[in-house]
């Protein structure tokens, strides 16, 4: 899907330069260019959002800002997982990670979230061990700042518990999804959250004695997570239809072939709106 070359007013803003060099800015706008991202992945232009991002990669670097390089390699490392490349989704990590430690963000949030993200990416791509030890330092960087927001921490709680899974740790696995979920109980819209969080707690239980076993904890977890998808959420239409989405499969797996077409029908109409 092709929408075309970016407009002057996606990525002009205000002279921040020295006098006589005004238009030239010295950072690219982060803000801005998130947003126009966030359009694209609404639309499931994927293609679109990768050009979009990797124009800011180009600027950022030609312009030597470095927090804004860091910010659009964050982005990618995210666009790639989500689109499954392992290829350049690692080598987003290790040039976001090399980048991270070379500016004055150590123990920031920013930073924090830097490092969330690089290991959700090393976790969806097998790379377990690598993901846990990444998580385990932004996980001691949250708990430092007092300042951070309850979502990152359910958001940072469920990741580990996932890459506990996979690494065959069970009980911490349990663990972690509950902290996620106690933690997203508070926050605007974070029954989607929950919702996920409790999906992937059945696919743990399933893995870690099977069906036969954990029957009944399992079916009680699905119900949980239909309840809290099929409520009213107030949250960005693209992220709601994205959650259902990724949730579909899940109940059609385990035979809620309604709850799956539902929210599959769900988040076809929100992306057919204008």
């Amino acid at each position: 899907m092709d929408h075309g070359p970016l407009k002057l007013e996606d990525y002009q803003e205000s002279c921040t330069t020295s006098p006589g060099s005004c238009g030239v800015p010295k950072h690219i706008p982060q803000a801005r260019v998130i947003e126009k991202m966030d359009e694209y992945m609404s639309r499931r232009d994927y293609d679109g959002a990768e050009r979009h991002l990797n124009y800011w990669l180009s600027e950022s670097q030609f312009l030597g800002d470095r927090r804004g390089e860091l910010t659009v390699r964050n982005e990618l490392i995210g666009h790639y997982r989500k689109t499954g490349n392992r290829e350049k989704a690692l080598e987003q990590v290790d040039a976001a990670l090399a980048l991270l430690d070379s500016l004055d963000l150590k123990g920031t949030i920013s930073s924090g979230t830097v490092l969330v993200n690089a290991a959700t990416a090393l976790n969806a791509f097998g790379e377990n061990e690598r993901s846990m030890d990444l998580f385990l330092k932004a996980l001691k960087v949250y708990i430092a700042n007092d300042s951070t927001d309850p979502s990152l921490l359910g958001g940072l709680y469920n990741n580990m518990a996932l890459t506990c899974c996979a690494l065959g740790k069970y009980t911490d696995a349990m663990i972690y999804f509950r902290e996620a979920v106690e933690k997203m109980s508070g926050v605007p819209a974070g029954e989607l959250e929950q919702a996920i969080t409790y999906l992937n707690m059945a696919d743990c239980l399933l893995h870690d004695g099977g069906m036969e076993k954990n029957e009944s904890k399992i079916y009680d977890l699905l119900d949980k997570a239909e309840a809290d998808l099929l409520r009213d959420h107030d949250a960005e239409e693209g992220y709601i239809a994205f959650v259902y989405e990724k949730c579909a499969p899940v109940f059609s797996y385990y035979g809620y072939f309604k709850t799956a077409e539902d929210l599959k029908k769900k988040a076809e109409e929100i992306y057919a709106r204008p």
